[in-house]
This record gives structure tokens, C-alpha cells and sequence, in this order.
């Protein structure tokens, strides 16, 4: 009989619930007993839906406090020695200060660093193997969960984050770190995880290992052939390895040599998952098909990071070519990648465009596209017959809608010339021209847009929303708001302001509901971070700006103070990865659509008096495809995106840009390309490591690295920020530095806010009389 199973299903709650119980407990406003239960309650509710929903293997182990990375560094007791672990099971407390830090009493320790998990917008926290670490057992959080769901009568398939991922997800602290050698260390603990398992009666382990999608060199190939071959699997278990997010090509054979009882491919985010030369989903399955053997093949087939409704026709045919050649008892139907990306129900969604509605799939929907598809491969077509009829009207439904489609969108990205994606002068001559009119100290001080997004204001916005205040009054404490922020910039001594962005409820969502093409959700979270969640907005059609988005705000802000006020954009790169996009059409069209939309917004801000922009393109690395083979043709594309939305603007007028967390050196000379006059970057918790790319490659435009976590709640001193400052100006002209936060401060609470930046504008002026200083001797 063909399976239906499922890799991961989100964690948060249909209404946020986790996020509300994780923000509870750290501000002491609940018990860590309330909290757990709140877990408890969370994970017996998505293991009922899906077991109800007819999966034959429901997952266990998916659910977290915070991140499943930093699961399996706790599970295997890599704890770094800052945290005076003292070798017992890790407590909830160390758990929360290994991912945002701790500044209690006597106790002060910074988060372990974050960062991208692969191309996603979900954030991980990065393993730190020290030397003389020695991995052993030290969560019970697997076992606990198992044993959980089986006194709720429900088995479950217990994932894991893979040895040979894990290894490769993680910074070595030390010159000799080895790959295989540590993944080596790592086996003997998974191997204890996978006996306990089998005690407990478990009869499947699912194994992620996501490093099957990146280029694998001979080392990546020795640490996996190192891994696997030391897996002792207990009799009676089965496991299952997973590989999602690209496709396999080089390293299919190594991956369905594996020694294990069967393999998970991805069809729809990697067309060719299993095919090294052909670029469709047939040949990938034909391929697995053909090297798969007596393993059984789980196939991918409902989009995890999508929300668009399944071709269920067309995923049956995919389904049936492998009963074919398989047989029904070695195939399983699943989702391409854990559900943990998409949200959680569209049920919530009552308000949604009834069309939009009917064209999507949430979580709770996906599971049950994937048990109708295996009911389809075991009882015939018949059996889904009226399934199948409403999932062909759907697909015909978007094709040929009105909605979608703008000739006037689509002339415009037909005809772009040269002087669309150029500055009328090159960076060293605008720089000359800026300083003059900027006329900024060294080291300027500004921040990355947002202030703390207070309760006054999200009641506002609430307000606003459901009717209860009028737009006047909604405007009215919006601006009392802008006032706030501006007056406190100024007693911080700020040089360079912004207004907050009290008015926006998320920085890509806040575009999303105001550009033709797209529409919003209510209810669409997903985790971002910890307890970080994000709404994404949904691109169903031709994108266009109707009207201007931001420049009455700015303009408000410009009006309070004499100092240079930022517009803040975010660019089409990182509305795009951020946002659920139409899978209709090629992403680099929908991307170029939406630069053109911003295009617009930079030349209103202008012609409005804002002499600086920010274009953020946070997402710029994370957008990059998982094999080299394609990096060119996306890197391309996105430098000329971003340089439509801003070569339309005279050479005094600056324009920035940001960027998060990420490793730079890939794309080092893409972000050249983009001749941003300056950008800032998330720097602090990797010490400045981050910006030895742009150093090593001589960047010449100019930088601001981030200098405070605002991830953490710790709040940075004086002397921290100006070490870090200090190690910036070792390979960068100090005329190119500026100082700031590492992003967006919309988390943060005020108080550590106040104190922080008041440290951040000391910590420059500092570097200021060192500089003035060295120059007077």
C-alpha cells in the first residue's frame, strides 16, 4: 500500500499560541511549566490533525521552542564552554541563552550566531565545534516527544537533523577542525538516539540530510560515506534519509547508495532532484526510479514551501509511473520539504478573496492533498474522482484569469535600456558629491529603519483595521508616534534618522498590501526566527505600484528635524524570497515587475526632499541557488533589479542598502555590481567576520557593519561595540564606516534600545577622537 507521510508540520500554532507562551515566559510573565505545557498541548494537536487527516507516518521531533538545529546541538551536548554547562541535560534557561543571549545578575553571554537555513527565510542557530568538544547524549527532547504522541494512541516518525547536514551547518572554532573526523565523534550518539528509539518501539527515524542539495566535494562526500558507514540501524527499525530544497544531480549515486531502508526526493522546488542533465520532474523520477533498488522511494510531490493547491492529476501520474515500477509497498507520497514554511490553516483565513481562497493550500490542506493522493494511488481515480474535478477547475481557474495578467506591466519590463540600470556618475564622483551635501562626521550613526513596535501601536493599527478608530485618528497616532521616535533620535545624537516605521506592520507585508498583484492573508504566519513570525504576502499577478506607498510618511518625518531623514524601501529580491510567489511564470519576471514598482517609490521619495534611501535587500544571498551551475543567471538578474529601482535618482541623493545575516564571500562582486553608495550588514555576532569579504575584495563603496545584536535582549557595552568598530577600521578606510544596529530594532523592547544606541553613539564618537587624535600626531 502507498504511504502517506509528511516531514515536519509547523510549529507555531494556527494563532501564534507558541510565540505567546515563548515571549510570556521570557519577560517572567509566566511559569516555564505553563510554557511546556502550551508546547504540550501544541504538538498533541498537529499529531491529531494529521493522524486524522489519514497519514500513515505523522512526525514527531518537528516541534521546538526555537530552532531544531539548536535541538540537535543540545541533544548532542556541543554546548560551548561560555555557557558553564555543567554536563547534565540542558536546561530550558541554557537552551534560551545559547540562542539570544543572557545579561542576568552576574551572568553575560552572547547567542550563538544565526543564519539561513539554506535558501529559506527561517533562521537557524549555527553549531559551534570547539576543540576538545566531546558530543554525548544530553536531551531527552526525542524520546520525550516519541513517548508523548504513542500514550496519545498515535506513532509517530521521529526526525532528525542529519550527522552529515549538521557538520556542514556548523563553524569550526579551531585550525584543525576536521569534517569527517567530527562526524565521526557525532556517530556513536546517533547511533545511542536510534537504539533508545528502537527500545521505545519506534518503527521508522527520518534522517534530514539537506546537504544533498549543495555541490558536495570530495570532503563532503568522505564526511557522508564516514557518517553512514558507521549508522548501526537496531533491528526493527527502519530509517529514512531526506533531501529537499534542489535538486541531487552529482550526487545521486552516493545518495541512493545509502545504506538505509528509504529515500526521500524532492519534486517540486527541484525539478531535476535525480536527473543530472534534464530539467523536469519525469526525468528526476525516472532517474530515482532507475537507481532507487529495493529501497523504498518517497516522493515529494506537495510543494512545502508554497500555497498554491496541488495538480492533483498531475502529482497522481507522478505516483502511478512509481507504483509501476516499484510496486505499491515501496512508494510513499509526501511534501517536497517539511510544512514548517507554509502556515498553518486556511480555514483561519474567513475574510480571504473567496477566487484567491480557492487557489491555495495551507499546512492543514497540504496534509490532506497528500493522504488524498495516496488514496488515489490505492483505490483508483474513481475513488477521488470529485477531488480530482475541483483540483482541475482550480488549475484552470488561475491559468485563465483576468487578474493575473497587465499588458502595461509587461511592456515595461520588455524595454529597459541602459540608462534604467545606471547611475550618471560613478561611485567616487557621487561620493564627493554627497559628503558636500551630507556634510556627516566620521563614523556617521543611524539605525536600520524600525523602532520597538509598542502595544500602543499594534492596538492603533488594530484598531484602525477593524473600524474602531477613524483613518484620521489611526494617522493622527501614527504621527504622535513618527514625533516620539524623531525627538528621541535627536537626545541620542543620531546623525542620521529615520521615522521608524510605526505604520508598518512587517516590511515586506506593509508593500505586499499596497501593490497591484498582490494580496494578504490574516492569518499566514510562518516562523521566521525563535519566536519571530512573518505574514508573507501572496503574488498571484502582474505587479504595478498604484500609488505611492511611503512618501507621505517620510516626508512627515523629514518635516520634524533639520537632520537627513532615511526613506525606507525594501527591495524586489527580498520581496520576492519573503513573499508566497505565483509559480505560473519565471520568478526573474515577477522579480523585475516589482523593481519597476519600487523604481517608482525611489523617484517619488526624491522628488519629495528625501536626500537618502534605503533599499533593504536582506535576502539578497539567501535568494542564491543551492548549485553554482545557477548562480550566475539569479545574481545577474537581481543586480540589475536592484539597480532599476535605483539609478533613477541624481548623484547627491545617497542610496543605501541592508543585508542580513549571510555569508558574503559568494556574491561579494554582485553586491559591488549593485553600487549601493552604502550598505550595512549583520556583522556583531560573528565578531566582524562577516565583513572580511568585503575586505578582502577591496570594497569601495561604503559599510556599515552592524555593531548590536538585536536579536539578543542583552544590551551591548561601550567598549564591546568599540573592539568591533576597531577591527572594522583594520582593512576599511574609516571615511567608509558607519555605525549601526545589525537590522531593525521592531523586536526590541525601549529600554534596551535607549541604552543601546546611546552605547552605539558613544562608542563612534570614541572612534571620532581617535581618529582626531592620530591625526594631530
Amino acid at each position: 500500500m502507498v504511504l502517506a507521510t509528511n516531514l515536519g508540520f509547523p510549529r507555531i500554532g494556527d494563532m501564534r499560541q507558541l510565540k505567546k507562551a515563548v515571549e510570556a515566559y521570557w519577560k517572567g510573565k509566566s511559569s516555564q511549566d505553563e510554557l511546556l505545557n502550551t508546547g504540550k498541548e501544541l504538538r498533541a494537536h498537529n499529531w491529531k490533525l494529521q493522524k486524522q487527516a489519514g497519514l500513515d507516518h505523522v512526525p514527531s521531533n518537528d516541534f521546538s521552542f526555537y530552532d531544531q538545529v539548536l535541538d540537535m546541538i543540545t541533544t548532542l551536548g556541543l554546548i560551548p564552554e561560555r555557557y558553564n554547562w555543567d554536563g547534565g541535560n540542558i536546561d530550558l534557561d541554557t537552551y534560551f541563552a545559547m540562542a539570544r543571549g543572557r545579561q542576568q545578575g552576574d551572568i553575560d553571554v552572547t547567542a550563538m550566531e544565526m543564519t539561513k537555513w539554506y535558501d529559506t527565510n527561517y533562521h537557524y542557530i549555527v553549531p559551534e565545534f570547539e576543540e576538545g568538544m566531546e558530543p554525548k547524549l544530553s536531551n531527552t527532547k526525542v524520546f520525550d516527544q516519541y513517548q508523548e504522541a504513542k500514550d496519545l494512541g498515535i506513532e509517530t516518525r521521529p526526525v532528525l537533523v542529519g550527522p552529515a547536514s549538521f557538520v556542514f551547518l556548523g563553524k569550526a572554532q579551531y585550525d584543525a577542525f576536521d569534517h569527517a573526523e567530527t562526524v565521526k565523534k557525532l556517530i556513536p550518539v546517533y547511533n545511542e538516539i536510534l537504539a533508545k528509539l528502537a527500545a521505545q518501539g519506534a518503527q521508522w527515524v527520518q534522517i534530514d540530510e539537506p546537504v544533498f542539495c549543495l555541490d558536495l566535494c570530495p570532503v563532503g562526500q568522505a564526511v557522508v560515506k564516514a557518517a553512514y558507514d558507521a549508522l548501526e540501524k537496531p533491528e526493527g527499525l527502519k530509517v529514512i534519509v531526506t533531501s529537499y530544497f534542489d535538486t541531487l544531480r552529482a550526487n545521486a549515486d552516493q545518495f541512493f547508495a545509502l545504506p538505509v531502508d528509504a529515500l526521500h526526493i524532492d519534486l517540486c522546488r527541484g525539478p531535476n532532484q535525480a536527473n543530472t542533465a534534464a530539467n523536469n520532474a519525469e526525468k528526476a523520477l525516472d532517474e530515482a526510479l532507475a537507481k532507487i533498488g529495493d529501497k523504498t522511494l518517497s516522493v515529494g510531490i506537495v510543494d512545502g514551501r508554497n500555497i498554491w493547491k496541488n495538480d492533483l492529476s498531475k502529482s497522481l501520474n507522478f505516483i502511478e509511473k512509481a507504483v509501476a515500477k516499484l510496486g505499491s509497498d515501496k512508494v510513499f507520497v509526501a511534501g517536497s520539504s517539511s510544512l514548517l514554511h507554509t502556515p498553518v490553516d486556511l480555514n483561519s483565513e474567513t475574510q480571504m478573496d473567496d477566487q484567491l481562497k480557492s487557489w491555495m493550500a495551507y499546512a492543514t490542506q497540504k496534509v490532506s492533498e497528500i493522504a488524498t493522493i495516496a488514496k488515489g494511488a490505492n483505490e483508483g481515480r474513481d475513488a477521488i474522482a470529485a477531488e480530482i474535478e475541483a483540483s482541475d477547475k482550480v488549475q484552470e481557474d488561475r491559468r485563465t484569469s483576468s487578474r493575473i495578467h497587465d499588458d502595461a506591466v509587461k511592456a515595461r519590463i520588455a524595454n529597459i535600456t541602459p540608462e534604467i540600470t545606471n547611475r550618471k556618475s560613478p561611485f567616487a564622483q557621487r561620493q564627493k558629491v554627497q559628503h558636500a551635501a551630507l556634510d556627516l562626521p566620521l563614523y556617521p550613526t543611524t539605525t536600520i529603519g524600525s523602532f520597538p513596535q509598542t502595544q500602543e501601536i499594534r492596538k492603533a493599527r488594530a484598531d484602525f483595521k477593524k473600524g474602531e478608530i477613524s483613518e484620521a485618528e489611526y494617522k493622527a497616532a501614527m504621527e504622535q508616534e513618527i514625533r516620539t521616535v524623531v525627538d528621541y533620535q535627536h537626545k541620542a545624537d543620531i546623525d542620521v534618522l529615520v521615522h521608524g516605521e510605526p505604520e508598518r506592520n512587517d516590511m515586506v507585508e506593509y508593500f505586499g498590501e499596497q501593490l497591484g498583484g498582490f494580496a494578504f492573508s490574516k492569518f499566514g504566519w510562518v516562523q521566521s526566527y525563535g519566536s519571530r513570525c512573518v505574514k508573507p504576502p501572496i503574488i498571484f499577478g502582474d505587479v504595478s505600484r498604484p500609488t505611492p506607498m511611503t512618501v507621505e510618511w517620510s516626508k512627515y518625518a523629514q518635516e520634524q528635524t533639520d537632520k537627513i531623514m532615511k526613506g525606507m524601501l525594501t527591495g524586489p529580491i527580498t520581496i520576492l524570497q519573503w513573499s508566497f510567489v505565483r509559480d505560473d511564470q519565471p520568478r526573474s519576471v515577477t522579480s523585475k515587475q516589482i523593481a519597476f514598482a519600487i523604481r517608482d517609490e525611489v523617484a517619488d521619495l526624491e522628488a519629495a526632499g528625501i536626500k537618502m534611501i534605503q533599499i533593504d535587500e536582506a535576502a539578497f544571498r539567501e535568494g542564491l541557488p543551492l548549485r553554482k551551475d545557477d548562480w550566475k543567471a539569479y545574481l545577474d538578474n537581481a543586480v540589475e533589479d536592484f539597480r532599476i529601482t535605483a539609478c533613477c535618482v541624481e548623484d547627491e541623493t545617497q542610496i543605501h542598502t541592508h543585508m542580513c545575516y549571510s555569508e558574503f564571500n559568494d556574491v561579494i562582486e554582485s553586491i559591488a555590481a549593485m553600487d549601493a553608495d552604502v550598505i550595512s550588514i549583520e556583522c556583531s555576532r560573528s565578531q566582524m567576520e562577516l565583513l572580511e569579504a568585503f575586505t578582502e575584495f577591496k570594497y569601495p563603496n561604503e559599510i556599515g557593519p552592524g555593531v548590536y545584536d538585536i536579536h539578543s535582549p542583552r544590551v551591548p557595552t561601550v567598549q564591546e561595540m568599540v573592539d568591533l568598530l576597531d577591527k572594522a577600521k583594520i582593512n576599511l578606510d574609516e571615511r567608509q564606516i558607519w555605525v549601526n544596529p545589525d537590522c531593525g530594532l521592531k523586536t526590541r523592547g525601549w529600554p534596551e534600545v535607549e541604552t543601546s544606541l546611546k552605547n552605539m553613539v558613544e562608542a563612534a564618537k570614541i572612534l571620532r577622537e581617535k581618529s582626531s587624535a592620530s591625526a594631530a600626531a
